[in-house]
C-alpha cells in the first residue's frame, strides 16, 4: 500500500495544555485523528498586528487521513480559543505499514 497522499500530519498550536487538552480528546474521541502528540513549551515568535510577539504554546501533531481534513478543521475551530489558529498539514510519504493501517482503522 502507497500512503503518499492518503495520511497526513496536522500542526496545531495552543496557548495551553488545557486547551490543548480539549482539541486532543475530542479530534481522537470523533475519530478524525488516530492520534495527537502533545509537546508543551514549544516558544513561538511571530509577527502578529504589527508587532513581534514571543509565546510559550503547546504544539500537537495530528496523525490522520487527507479525507478529514476539512472535518478536522471544524472540530478544531469550534474548540480553538486563538483568533487566527495554526493548522498546517504535512504529507506523509510512507512509513511502517502497520502504524499506517492503524491510523486508517482509528479513523472514521
Amino acid at each position: 500500500m502507497n500512503a503518499a497522499g492518503e495520511f497526513v500530519v496536522v500542526y496545531v498550536t495552543a496557548p495551553s495544555t488545557t486547551v490543548a487538552d480539549s482539541i486532543s480528546e475530542a479530534v481522537v474521541t470523533s475519530k478524525l485523528a488516530a492520534c495527537v502528540n502533545q509537546v508543551p513549551g514549544v516558544t513561538s515568535v511571530y509577527a502578529w498586528k504589527g508587532e513581534i510577539e514571543r509565546d510559550t504554546e503547546v504544539l500537537m501533531m495530528m496523525k490522520t487521513r487527507r479525507a478529514l481534513l476539512k472535518q478536522l478543521e471544524k472540530e478544531i475551530r469550534r474548540l480553538h480559543t486563538y483568533e487566527t489558529m495554526e493548522f498546517v498539514v504535512v504529507g506523509v510519504e510512507g512509513g511502517a505499514e502497520d502504524y499506517l493501517e492503524w491510523i486508517r482503522e482509528s479513523t472514521k
